[in-house]
């Protein structure tokens, strides 16, 4: 991998890691609430079973934990790419199979909105061009 090469993707995974682990601290951290930290807590949502809210909750915060991971796994990445390929490899591909999933939601405009389009983009498009660059990258 040439100098620059190197650099350019050390800091794409860097800032790559470091949107993931924001994220997974917003949603680990703050359950299906979140803490806010995309745009200010809103009022989205009445609990009307608790006992229930209560366990999806903590599911909802385990997957944003497993986000937090994956955030931190691509921190050390840009770290040491070579060592990690594989590993950051597969880490695109799993976001890929996530932005996949998108695709079940029940409302399709949904997905072409500003809230969702960006997010879908980056995790059908960007995220797979990403694992190519970095199998020809890391050798």
């Amino acid at each position: 991998m040439n100098p620059l090469s190197n650099v350019v993707l050390r800091l794409v995974l860097s800032l790559t890691g470091l949107a993931i682990v924001f994220l997974g601290l917003n949603v680990g951290f703050g359950g299906i609430e979140t803490l806010g930290w995309q745009g200010g807590q809103v009022d989205f949502l009445t609990i009307t079973d608790p006992a229930v809210f209560a366990i999806r909750d903590n599911h909802v915060r385990f997957v944003g934990g497993v986000w937090l991971g994956v955030g931190l796994l691509f921190l050390a990445g840009a770290y040491s790419p070579r060592a990690l390929k594989t590993v950051l490899i597969a880490l695109t591909g799993l976001i890929f199979v996530g932005g996949l999933a998108r695709l079940s939601a029940a409302d399709a405009s949904l997905l072409t909105g500003s809230a969702i389009a960006p997010s879908l983009l980056l995790e059908l498009v960007l995220f797979p061009l990403l694992g190519f660059w970095i199998a020809r990258a890391a050798g």
